[in-house]
């Protein structure tokens, strides 16, 4: 049997009913939960809300290891087929599990593409290149197409409606609803047993919110708590994050691209891959590995056809 919120010491059913109330469901959503958060939402104390969450994490056992049992635990990754060869091959097998992984390019170069192709291929499974799980997609910009998923779906050979009851879709209005959408994930994970977790766009309302430079350093911490909402939520439940970047162009730039993804150094140190996507030639498009802990700096061409991203023939 799980164990539950009242498994913790500390906690009692009172408390862990306003531990629920707030989005806290789970030990696993506790040990990675702020104190401070728990202390402001719930009005306890914040020393017996730091207390709590650290009798959650020696539940759990997150506590020091070996970089021998830490290997061991990444042998346990899983990693979500994109549906195309060359991205795949890109990615040394897929978008990983306990990673953010960023897609960042100019509008039309197909991210909001790749977000609803891997929110039907994460649902395939195991030795399909799925995880057999179901996707939750915060979308900030209304660019979400259920009719777009149905013409994936077809392709892989999955039941449309079947397909998009396993997508849990929420429109994120304005920043704050952003980050509250992502802090009440812990109760939509466990219940739909969700392994994708797609932000499109991960930066928009921030832009559009915190503008001027001004409110540059209020913005980014913002933007910094949310990206350690989605990494405590990769890690905590084992899942794959992926996140859509805009662009922002250098008036100053001469030579090469004037473009470079938005978020500054905040979102270059959240994400554990940055994948750049540009238009090519007769359609084309053209994804590169800029920043990675192990990957090499390569790229790969692909197109976006009637049933999704495909290969190039």
């Amino acid at each position: 049997m799980a164990a539950k919120l009242e498994d913790v010491k500390g906690i009692g059913p009172a408390l862990a009913d306003k531990l629920r109330s707030i989005g806290v469901t789970s030990i696993e959503a506790l040990a990675i939960t702020p104190p401070s958060f728990i202390s402001e939402a719930t009005g306890l104390n914040i020393d017996r809300a730091v207390k709590i969450c650290q009798y959650a994490r020696e539940l759990l056992k997150i506590n020091f290891i070996s970089a021998d049992e830490y290997l061991q635990r990444r042998l346990k990754i899983g990693k979500i087929t994109t549906g195309c060869k060359a991205l795949d091959e890109l990615l040394g097998g897929g978008v990983e599990t306990l990673a953010i992984t960023e897609f960042a390019g100019e509008f039309g170069v197909g991210k909001t593409q790749l977000a609803h192709q891997l929110s039907v291929t994460v649902q395939l499974p195991r030795d399909m290149g799925g995880l057999g799980g179901a996707a939750l997609y915060v979308d900030s910009e209304g660019t979400f197409r259920p009719e777009r998923i149905l013409q994936i779906a077809s392709r892989f050979n999955l039941d449309g409606k079947e397909a998009l009851k396993r997508i849990i879709f929420a429109r994120a209005y304005n920043s704050d609803h952003q980050m509250l959408i992502v802090s009440q994930a812990s109760s939509i994970i466990e219940k739909y047993n969700v392994k994708l977790i797609v932000v499109d766009s991960l930066i928009g309302h921030f832009r559009g919110e915190y503008a001027g430079r001004e409110m540059l350093a209020s913005r980014q911490q913002k933007l910094n708590r949310h990206i350690h909402q989605l990494l405590a939520l990769a890690d905590a439940y084992n899942l794959a994050v992926i996140v859509t970047n805009q662009v922002m162009a250098n008036p100053a730039t001469f030579f090469g691209n004037p473009n470079k993804p938005t978020g500054g150094h905040v979102l270059a140190h959240g994400s554990t891959y940055r994948i750049w996507l540009r238009k090519g030639k007769a359609g084309k498009r053209i994804a590169k590995i800029f920043d990675s802990p192990v990957h090499p700096e390569s790229e790969c061409t692909f197109m976006i056809a009637e049933n999704g991203i495909v290969d190039v023939e």
